[in-house]
């Protein structure tokens, strides 16, 4: 449990400890060595290091990573996608373009060279970034917090950033612990190599009518290699016990396997995760520790991407500690909340309405059907999609803005990939 007391004459080892080196605790360390701030940032792992996921990155991730000064071109397998396959529950194909030659409006990036190509960048920011450094404990003070590294010294910062995952260690320190939470959703993936089929070069999204509201998909990355995978809502039709078994059945549905090609296999082993997605009801912080990233909850509960609003909470919980500094905990806990409650709230909301409604097969394929209607409405539907602006915007008249769904994508001055 975290413990109160209170020290004189610390001797500070940073302004901000960011704990985990995801994509989440990298953009709050870039953030904050930005603005002036003493960063250090810890992970109980060494990189490069894999992460279950889809490896799917939006228009809104994108865009967050070419303002942190990220290169794509760091991603040795990094692949731009100009259009996204959609497959309706009644077997309907259809393709939405996302616009060409004017940026990047949705990539693929393995997670394995994704985060540790941002770790790297950090590092080349003069951010401190120390591996192998496992949480153990937290101690929190009137003016500093005590971090205690497993087998290691302790660390003592002003603030902290818990970019620790779903079932977040500090968070438990601090006693918010959200026992026998399992997320809202449930993915399961795996590479396949040898792809000779369409798959090889389209992104696609199957929604098959078993799985809905959640989806399949395959993500091409370079070298006939895609990723591969479905998700489901918990609770819903299928348990998550079944996903195993499920998986040859999926591979095996012949628009998938004809998608795939005669010569695809299937490599190394299959991974599954759960998907927090519940920001609005979430525990955001305590005192001076701020919650970002899986362990704040903040996936996309309608399409179960994280990485854009991994990184997006990691910008707001730095803005946040810059502009409170150390004024009384409960203004830095208030100013992150209302920052998030702006940038995601309503998202959020929006998200999970669209997601009851596509629980019906007949609500999903008319909402396709009319989405597919005219190249304005698949080009603009893939841009919604893809989340080139917020969910909600139409909602929230404070983020409206000139240009509305016509700005260029991210690196916009960077060669495509």
């Amino acid at each position: 449990m975290a413990k109160n007391s209170s020290l004189s004459a610390v001797a500070f080892n940073c302004d901000v400890l960011v704990i985990g080196a995801g994509p989440a605790g990298i953009a709050a360390a870039l953030t904050l060595n930005a603005l002036g701030k003493h960063v250090i940032v810890i992970d109980k792992a060494e990189f490069p290091r894999d992460k279950c996921c889809g490896d799917g990155l939006t228009t809104g991730a994108l865009r967050l990573l070419d303002g942190l000064g990220f290169d794509p071109k760091n991603v040795a397998s990094w692949r731009k996608c100009d259009e996204v396959w959609l497959r309706s529950p009644r077997g309907r194909e259809m393709m939405m373009p996302l616009p060409r030659n004017s940026g990047q409006f949705a990539a693929i990036a393995p997670r394995l060279e994704l985060d540790n190509a941002l770790v790297k960048q950090a590092r080349a920011r003069g951010i401190e970034v120390r591996e192998n450094h496992e949480f153990a404990a937290l101690t929190q003070n009137a003016d500093h917090v005590v971090v205690e590294i497993e087998g290691r010294d302790s660390i003592t910062s002003r603030h902290v950033v818990a970019a620790d995952g779903m079932w977040s260690p500090v968070r438990k320190s601090l006693g918010l612990s959200t026992a026998g939470y399992l997320g809202e959703w449930h993915a399961f993936r795996q590479y396949v190599d040898n792809v000779d089929g369409p798959a090889k070069d389209r992104l696609y999204v199957w929604f098959e009518r078993d799985l809905l509201p959640g989806y399949a998909w395959s993500f091409p990355l370079t070298n006939g290699r895609v990723n591969i995978g479905f998700g489901i809502l918990r609770g819903g039709k299928h348990s998550v016990q079944d996903m195993k078994q499920m998986w040859p059945e999926i591979l095996a549905r012949p628009h998938i396997a004809a998608a795939l090609g005669a010569s695809a296999v299937l490599v190394d082993r299959h991974t599954a995760w759960p998907i927090p997605a519940r920001v609005t009801t979430a525990p955001l912080g305590s005192g001076r520790v701020l919650f970002v990233g899986d362990a704040a909850c903040v996936t996309d509960t309608l399409t179960g991407e994280g990485i854009g609003q991994a990184l997006l909470s990691g910008v707001l919980a730095a803005r946040a500690i810059n502009e409170c500094g150390d004024k009384n905990l409960a203004t830095l806990q208030s100013r992150y909340q209302k920052l998030l409650k702006q940038h995601l709230f309503a998202d959020h909301r929006m998200s999970a309405l669209l997601g009851f409604v596509i629980r019906s097969p007949l609500m999903a394929g008319g909402a396709l059907r009319v989405a597919s209607l005219t190249s304005w409405s698949r080009r603009n539907f893939a841009r919604w999609m893809f989340e080139d602006e917020p969910r909600a915007a139409v909602f929230t008249p404070r983020r409206w803005h000139r240009g509305f769904l016509k700005r260029s994508g991210a690196f916009a001055d960077s060669p495509s990939r």
